[in-house]
């Protein structure tokens, strides 16, 4: 029996943790206990992204099964838009765990998109005890590409919508037709709430204070180098057809990251929580239940 409809309004949650205002989204199974296991979604970091743009579709699913956030990172969505005082993955890392301590959340399983991606490995590195499982889809900081020039496209598009004067709609078009195997994903609907989003002069703030940051601190963005010290369960997803992220920049994690394994889902690219919902859902889920 289905409970009431999760929408990103019943669902909307703010915290103070670690001196921060954090919004995130927050749904649960109608018999969940206190002890129920959770999940955490971190969200990728293109102009526009929040815990909702990225994981919004896929939280009715996970709510059936595991007390489930998605959080708005620092610099993004609803929360706080500091200047971080070290690099983003360590600084949304410890602010990450600052929700957990104020929320009572001992530990937890993670689902990183992207820059989330990095997030919830610098968490794994940083705050070991507080990560049971480690879901990372393309992330950053632990994918090295092996065989694609860097900057890849996605990331060409981005720093044209980042560092325009003005960035436009088609800008925006053009960058999220990066993220996706099949372009029909991207929707007029969707091109307009991220540009709305994205040019948002807070926003707009929180993202160029997010990208200072990993100009001045870009060594400890080089999460590969530490990927030995992840003691957790690793899943590794990509999608084949990743424009943003290559495939190829799976590789170095899968082989220094102890416990492993690696999925790549067909006819996908950056997105595979919305390319491929069903089998992202079935596999995540499998994944943490056992």
């Amino acid at each position: 029996m289905s409970g009431p409809e999760i929408t990103y309004a019943s669902s909307s949650r703010t915290v103070k943790a670690g001196g921060l205002t954090l919004h995130y989204h927050e749904a649960a199974p109608a018999d969940a206990t206190p002890g129920a296991p959770v999940v955490i979604m971190l969200h990728g970091g293109g102009p526009g992204a929040s815990g909702w743009s990225n994981f919004g579709a896929n939280l009715p699913v996970f709510a059936e099964h595991f007390r489930t956030l998605l959080v708005d990172q620092p610099c993004y969505g609803k929360s706080d838009k500091p200047e971080p005082d070290k690099d983003f993955f360590s600084y949304a890392a410890d602010a990450v765990a600052a929700l957990m301590d104020e929320l009572g959340i001992a530990r937890a399983h993670f689902i990183g998109n992207s820059l989330g991606g990095g997030t919830a490995t610098r968490l794994a590195l940083n705050h070991p005890d507080k990560v049971a499982k480690l879901l990372l889809m393309g992330p950053g900081g632990v994918s090295v590409n092996l065989f694609h020039a860097d900057p890849t496209e996605g990331i060409k598009r981005l720093f044209e919508f980042s560092t325009a004067a003005a960035p436009t709609r088609e800008q925006m078009k053009t960058f999220l037709t990066t993220l996706a195997f099949d372009p029909a994903v991207v929707t007029d609907e969707l091109i307009d709430e991220r540009y709305a989003q994205a040019t948002d002069p807070e926003a707009a703030l929180g993202n160029a204070r997010m990208g200072a940051s990993f100009a001045r601190w870009p060594e400890d963005t080089m999460l590969w180098r530490e990927a030995h010290r992840i003691t957790q369960p690793t899943l590794l997803t990509w999608g084949r057809e990743d424009r943003v992220n290559p495939l190829d920049g799976a590789f170095v994690a899968l082989k220094a990251i102890p416990d492993a394994r690696l999925h790549v889902f067909p006819h996908c690219g950056h997105w595979a929580q919305r390319e491929q919902a069903a089998e992202f859902n079935r596999l995540a889920i499998d994944f943490f239940t056992h």
